[in-house]
C-alpha cells in the first residue's frame, strides 16, 4: 500500500509529465484514437511517454534483472513466453504453467507501464521485465546496474503490416550498437531467425540468461496462438487476439504492393548503412 505522501509525490510527478508533454509536437495519424507526441527524437502516446518518463526517474535496477526489449509488433509475446517458461521450469510444468491462463504481457511486466509489479516477480524468483523504450531512453540504473538486455526485432515490412510507429529503424540501430559493445550484457535477436531455428536460438538465449532448457513445443507460436486467453479477452484496452495477429515472416505480400515494399526497404538500406545490420 502507498503511503499519502508517496502518493502525493506520484501525483506531483505525473503532472509535471502532463505539463512537459503539454509542450511537445504532436500528430495525429494511422487513424490511432490519440495523438502521437514528439520527444527526443521518437512519437509516443500520451500514455506511454508517462510511464517512460516514470521508469526513468524511479526504476532501480538489479545486477540479476533480464530485460526483454523491442519495437511493438516485433515478437514481444512470443519472446516473454519462451523467457518466462525457461524462467520458470522447475516451477511449473506444461499443465501448471500461468501461460494457459494469462498472457505472456501479464506475467512479465512492462517496465513502462508495471514497473512497480516488478518488485513482487522478483520476489517470486522471475527477474524478467520488458520495455518498449529505445534504447537511449532506457533508466540509467539499467545500464549501471550491468543487467543483461535481450532484443528482437523484425523486418521492417512485416512490423509495418502489424503496428509501425518510430522511427523504427533508429530504434533498432540503438539497440544493435549497444550489442556490439556490451555482447555479454545485450543480446540482438531477428524474429526471423527465431522463427526459422527456434530450437538453436532459444537455447542461445537460455544460455544468455544462464538457465539452459528446451521450451520449444509448449512456447511455439502456433500453441500459445491457439490459447483460448490468448485469443479472447483484453489487456488493458487491447484485444488479446492482437498480440498473436498472425506470426508468419513475409506475411507483408498479402498488405504491400511491390511498389510500398521497394519503398521500405530502400528507406531501411538507407537507415542502416554502415551499421553491418540487415534486416
Amino acid at each position: 500500500m502507498e503511503s499519502h505522501l508517496e502518493t502525493q509525490n506520484r501525483d506531483v510527478l505525473q503532472k509535471s509529465f502532463e505539463e512537459m508533454i503539454s509542450t511537445l509536437p504532436k500528430e495525429n495519424c494511422w487513424g490511432y484514437s490519440e495523438d502521437q507526441y514528439q520527444y527526443q527524437g521518437f512519437w509516443f502516446t500520451p500514455r506511454f511517454l508517462r510511464g517512460a518518463l516514470s521508469a526513468q526517474q524511479q526504476f532501480q535496477a538489479q545486477p540479476t534483472d533480464i530485460i526483454l526489449c523491442s519495437s511493438p509488433r516485433t515478437g514481444t509475446a512470443w519472446l516473454k513466453s519462451l523467457t518466462f517458461a525457461t524462467i520458470t521450469r522447475t516451477s511449473y510444468n506444461d499443465s501448471t504453467t500461468p501461460l494457459l491462463s494469462k498472457m505472456p504481457h501479464d506475467v512479465v511486466p512492462f517496465m513502462e507501464f508495471d514497473h512497480a509489479q516488478f518488485s513482487t516477480n522478483r520476489h517470486l524468483g522471475i527477474p524478467l521485465l520488458a520495455t518498449h523504450l529505445p534504447y537511449s531512453f532506457l533508466p540509467r540504473s539499467i545500464i549501471d546496474s550491468g543487467c543483461k538486455l535481450i532484443y528482437i526485432c523484425r523486418d521492417p515490412k512485416d512490423t509495418f503490416v502489424s503496428f509501425l510507429y518510430g522511427p523504427y529503424w533508429d530504434h533498432v540501430l540503438g539497440y544493435w550498437k549497444a550489442s556490439l559493445e556490451r555482447p555479454d550484457k545485450l543480446m540482438f535477436l531477428k524474429y526471423e531467425d527465431l522463427v526459422e531455428d527456434t530450437v538453436l536460438y532459444l537455447k542461445k538465449t537460455a544460455e544468455f540468461m544462464g538457465v539452459p532448457e528446451n521450451i520449444v513445443k509448449m512456447c511455439s507460436f502456433d500453441n500459445l496462438s491457439g490459447l483460448e486467453v490468448n485469443k479472447t479477452g483484453r489487456h488493458r484496452e487491447t484485444e488479446n487476439s492482437i498480440f498473436f495477429r498472425n506470426g508468419k515472416v513475409g506475411d507483408w505480400k498479402n498488405y504491400l504492393t511491390t511498389k510500398m515494399a521497394q519503398r521500405l526497404d530502400q528507406r531501411t538500406m538507407q537507415k542502416l548503412s554502415g551499421s553491418g545490420l540487415s534486416l
